[in-house]
């Protein structure tokens, strides 16, 4: 999430914050909730840090800072998020280190490294 005085965690707060309050609401959307796992999973575009942090400065309430956010994910403004043939890529394992020392000479200590 970056440093707790990043654009990308006091929107992640306030907005988690917000969906808090705002629960079993008329105001409950699951429009705000998409975009707070999207602020949460991938990082934010230079523009949108620039906006959120020109606009968090100013004071912006939370019910404001929730539609910019929402309208910048629906303009594609908001995240980096890369995709891999249509799908979200997933992590992959590229080594693990489990290594094992082949021991042809007989030792006792046979598969120990």
């Amino acid at each position: 999430m970056g440093k707790p005085s990043g654009a990308r965690f006091r929107t992640y707060e306030r907005l988690k914050d917000y969906a808090g309050e705002v629960k079993g609401t008329l105001f409950e959307s699951r429009q705000l909730l998409s975009t707070i796992e999207d602020i949460y999973r991938y990082p934010l575009r230079q523009s949108a840090i620039d906006t959120l942090n020109r606009q968090l400065r100013s004071g912006i309430s939370n019910m404001a800072l929730a539609q910019l956010v929402i309208a910048l994910r629906e303009e594609d403004r908001l995240c980096l998020i890369h995709k891999e043939d249509g799908e979200l890529r997933e992590p992959k394992i590229i080594c693990s280190l489990g290594l094992v020392e082949n021991n042809t000479r007989g030792d006792t200590n046979e598969g120990r490294i």
